[in-house]
């Protein structure tokens, strides 16, 4: 079966979203009406459009960590994304924890207990409107 999980470890966000289907994409002599997905196509997509949000998230919070990096405040951070600093440093946060808790469940492509620790050390807290 299809699942985020085994599509994750294939695919780069890039190619995840060059294999996400356009009709658009396609000449004009081979477009073919729309019809329903079979079961499989309509997991693989759902599938396949999980493995881009995830990553695409993936980079938002490295992204955010790298502002974080280069001095940008948590007011700074949550204006930059479209929210408030506490929101941003909430979201961040779960993702470290996240990053923590899957390296203990899958041991690979997240962060170790150090790096988590180093993590929470850069993001600091909301009203720490600098890094340590």
């Amino acid at each position: 079966m299809t699942t985020p999980v085994s599509l994750e470890c294939q695919h780069t966000l890039a190619t995840a979203v060059l294999l996400a289907p356009g009709a658009e994409d396609l000449p004009a002599d081979e477009r073919l009406e729309p019809g329903p997905l079979s079961r499989q196509e309509a997991l693989e997509l759902l599938a396949l459009s999980e493995v881009i949000a995830r990553k695409a998230a993936y980079g938002r919070q490295l992204t955010v960590r790298s502002a974080r990096a280069a001095g940008a405040s948590w007011t700074q951070i949550g204006a930059a994304l479209g929210t408030t600093k506490q929101s941003a440093w909430e979201a961040h946060s779960r993702w470290i924890d996240q990053q923590a808790s899957q390296r203990s469940a899958y041991g690979h492509q997240s962060m170790d207990s150090q790096q988590a620790a180093a993590a929470r050390a850069l993001a600091g807290s909301p009203d720490n409107e600098a890094p340590t």
